[in-house]
């Protein structure tokens, strides 16, 4: 049984020509030129891309994108309120949105990080009440989901919401208006002012808390109405990588829900693993935190391993890989390229999955009627024949039978 059938679709199309007679016994080079399923990264780096004037640094961070998009159809792009907004009224406008376009005009969906979340939460929300601060994070959002309706159609409206009225780690304006409210009604807020935004937005929430606690909010919320559009399921493993059974347990406990999952943020690590003492991530700190020869070969079979299953889910629909390059977040080697650009075998691994082996390309011959059936993974195709190229899409939605008509 093909554990991926459910990724797929088909076809059968009629090739005609201008004067309306069939292709009759022609070849036709069928090339799937995208996913219909989300392979995602982070992208922060095409808002530093917009920004820098170093021609040199411009030149390094470019080499770094082809790399990405020769990989990824799905970005995500930084909207931590207290860096997008260090100073009441004075955003990250004009290179966010650059980098929006620059992603989208490359045929990648965009997701934007997150609207709501307490941490990297903006300090100047501290002057205020806490409704003010509520009304202040709702015209936020309306603001923000308005103005990038039209380049970015997915956003983590509220992040980390099973220990936000909990978080004692410092003091920040959403724990405490969620400390007030109560997770549910904070969670309808915030979601209820993206959906006033954007209604045909993804919306979804997102945590790195996957124990029966995450499964009890999602329960109420579910109850309340809130308009889950997906569930987002973080899966930073820099202590070890999960493993199947644990993969298969958390894929289980929140399928029951019938909602699709995104996993949103998923690292695995090349070189020596964090100690499995530490409780909070953030806690590990180090100099540096080199990759190994041994650690990247064993990442590439993890995210091989782990990405096979993901896709072979029926409810997961995106995978994001958080950090594309070493050095990012506790400077953990958890890239699928080197600082210094070089490709790690896990950079490869994933390529051959989703460019090799979940990629269709094929060519078959039109018989007696101009007809062929095309099938394969789900995505946008190209048909290449002798006089022109046509475009298909195969999908869920897909009719079994179709007629293409050649210009010329």
């Amino acid at each position: 049984m093909d554990p991926f059938s459910h990724r797929k679709a088909q076809t059968h199309i009629r090739l005609t020509r201008a004067d309306g007679f069939p292709l009759i016994h022609e070849p036709v080079q069928i090339d799937q030129v995208s996913h219909r399923f989300l392979f995602g990264c982070g992208a922060f780096d095409t808002v530093a891309l917009m920004q820098t004037e170093d021609p040199q640094h411009r030149a390094f961070l470019q080499a770094r994108m082809e790399k990405w998009l020769a990989l990824f159809n799905y970005g995500t792009l930084p909207f931590y309120w207290g860096r997008y907004e260090p100073q009441e009224g004075h955003t990250a406008l004009a290179p966010t949105m650059a980098a929006a376009r620059w992603l989208r005009d490359r045929h990648v969906q965009v997701k934007g990080h997150p609207l709501c979340w307490h941490t990297a939460c903006a300090p100047w929300l501290l002057q205020y009440s806490n409704e003010e601060i509520l009304q202040r994070q709702l015209d936020r959002i309306r603001r923000d989901v308005g103005a990038y309706r039209d380049v970015i159609g997915l956003w983590d409206v509220i992040n980390e919401v099973v220990i936000m009225p909990d978080f004692d780690r410092y003091d920040n304006a959403i724990t405490r208006i969620c400390r007030e409210r109560g997770r549910i009604r904070l969670v309808r807020d915030v979601f209820e002012a993206a959906r006033t935004a954007d209604p045909h937005a993804v919306l979804l929430i997102n945590d790195f808390n996957t124990s029966v606690s995450y499964e009890i909010l999602l329960e109420g919320l579910l109850e309340a109405g809130v308009p889950i559009s997906a569930i987002g399921i973080q899966s930073h493993q820099h202590q070890g990588y999960w493993g199947l059974e644990k993969l298969q347990s958390v894929l289980a406990r929140f399928s029951r829900f019938g909602i699709p999952l995104h996993f949103t943020e998923n690292t695995q690590i090349s070189g020596t693993l964090m100690p499995p003492h530490i409780v909070d991530l953030n806690d590990w700190q180090v100099d540096s935190w080199p990759s190994t020869p041994e650690g990247e070969e064993r990442q590439a079979r993890e995210i091989t391993e782990m990405y096979t299953a993901l896709f072979a889910h029926p409810l997961v629909e995106a995978i994001t890989t958080w950090d594309f390059n070493d050095g990012c977040w506790l400077k953990a080697p958890s890239g699928l390229v080197r600082e210094d650009n070089t490709e790690k075998p896990a950079y490869h691994a994933l390529h051959h999955l989703i460019h090799g082996a979940w990629e269709t390309h094929a060519v078959r011959e039109t018989d007696a009627d101009g007809c062929l059936l095309v099938e394969g993974f789900q995505g946008d195709y190209c048909l290449k024949t002798a006089q022109e190229n046509l475009s298909l899409t195969l999908g869920p939605d897909t009719p079994g039978t179709a007629e293409l008509t050649l210009k010329h």
